[in-house]
């Protein structure tokens, strides 16, 4: 029986993070357009904290407009109102809030999961049944590590690990490399929405280029 070689790994595809969301109209309004524009996997939704329930209203609104584009919703933070608002999933910020949230999301939603400051961590966070680990987000000082750093963590878990791997690129050229480096998603932001042409226009070149720098990358190991 010979050896079958592993499987292609699929291009990377955009994850992205809205703006912090108060009311959700205008983005209601620009979202199909923007999902519609490029590839994209899901939508990190970060709410403006309030009481429990205008939160959970904002998540009903937002929810059917990321889904019926064929994206994942996931609210960050906040498991508790992953249900009840009608999203995908919850992106956990550190270990003990995945393991804290598990029982409620799983196995029924998306438990993804950053803050990972160490490789101990990362694999903790993958034994714990995370679908996916995020890599290069700032910290609560605005810390976050250099982008060749970034880079090596996704090569290294993307070498090892079945659980997809997300690169948090905060210009063109980080979003080139973590998906050269292995990351199955590449986390857009603000790079996105803070871009003068407008978010669209950003959003397809942000598309275009990790799709290059997969290819190319593909092509260079082939």
């Amino acid at each position: 029986m010979s050896n079958k070689p592993p499987p292609p790994r699929p291009a990377p595809r955009l994850y992205l993070a809205t703006p912090v969301v108060d009311d959700p109209a205008s983005l209601v309004a620009e979202l199909p357009g923007l999902l519609a524009a490029a590839d994209v996997a899901a939508v990190l939704v970060r709410l403006k904290e309030t009481d429990q329930r205008t939160m959970i209203s904002r998540i009903k609104a937002l929810a059917p407009v990321v889904q019926n584009a064929g994206a994942a919703l996931l609210v960050d933070d906040h498991p508790e109102l992953v249900a009840r608002g009608g999203a995908d999933g919850a992106h956990l910020p550190g270990i003990a809030a995945l393991k804290e949230a598990m029982p409620s999301l799983k196995p029924d939603r998306i438990a993804g999961v950053g803050g990972l400051t160490t490789r101990h961590h990362s694999m903790e966070a993958g034994e714990t049944g995370a679908d996916y680990l995020l890599f290069g987000e700032p910290d609560a000082n605005g810390q976050r590590p250099s982008p060749q750093a970034i880079a090596e963590r996704l090569d290294w878990w993307a070498e090892l690990f079945e659980p997809p791997c997300v690169g948090f690129a905060m210009s063109f050229e980080e979003a080139h490399d973590f998906a050269a480096s292995g990351a199955d998603f590449v986390l857009v932001g603000d790079l996105v929405w803070a871009d003068p042409r407008g978010p669209k226009a950003a959003l397809i070149e942000a598309d275009a280029t990790i799709k290059k720098a997969f290819t190319a990358a593909a092509v260079g190991q082939g």
